[in-house]
């Protein structure tokens, strides 16, 4: 998958965003926020990460010993915990992987963090067909970025995004926003139907 860079300024990850138009949209853009930064203490060069999301009161309900590993959410009702998958099946790309996942009904939503590296649009129609040369050209082009890439959903139809460069690898410069990457959005929307 080549994902393109968004012709967007970052937006500091601690600031609201006039997109939430809802308390289930801000409160992914707040899981997903926090499971990269989770995801960039241990650095650059990572495998692909995925996360179940699930209601944090709704974990609770189930069982209150998780109290003691859980954030205080303040009574927030919409608040979510993401939960890291281990174990995840072998895939050639991270579209094989997707395909072969499924969440159950208890699970209220799914993330997934992987590094990418990106050129401008204009940069991507250059592109030779042949996917190993491809591969080559967008490594040598002078305008590639190696970004990481955070994109949650949730069943009710909310997407979120954030978006790190490692050109600029600190935690406010990274953007955020529901369609930066609508490619994988609805690729990852695919795993809970």
């Amino acid at each position: 998958m080549t994902e393109t860079s968004p012709e967007t300024s970052p937006e500091p990850a601690s600031q609201p965003s006039s997109e939430f138009t809802a308390p289930q949209t801000a409160a992914l853009a707040r899981c997903v926020r926090e499971t990269e930064l989770h995801v960039a203490t241990d650095g650059w060069d990572a495998p692909v990460r995925v996360f179940a999301l699930v209601g944090t009161a709704a974990a609770l309900a189930a069982d209150p010993s998780l109290a003691a590993v859980l954030p205080d959410t303040g009574g927030d009702p919409h608040h979510l915990t993401a939960v890291e998958q281990e174990g995840l099946p072998e895939a050639a790309s991270l579209e094989d992987l997707l395909a072969q996942l499924a969440w159950p009904d208890a699970v209220d939503g799914a993330a997934v963090v992987v590094e990418r590296l990106v050129v401008p649009p204009a940069a991507e129609s250059e592109l030779p067909d042949d996917e190993e040369a491809a591969v080559a050209a967008l490594a040598a082009h002078p305008d590639a970025q190696d970004v990481r890439i955070a994109v949650g959903v949730l069943r009710s139809g909310e997407s979120w995004c954030a978006l790190r460069s490692r050109a600029h690898d600190t935690d406010d410069q990274v953007a955020g926003g529901t369609d930066l990457v609508p490619g994988l959005v609805t690729a990852l929307t695919a795993t809970l139907a």
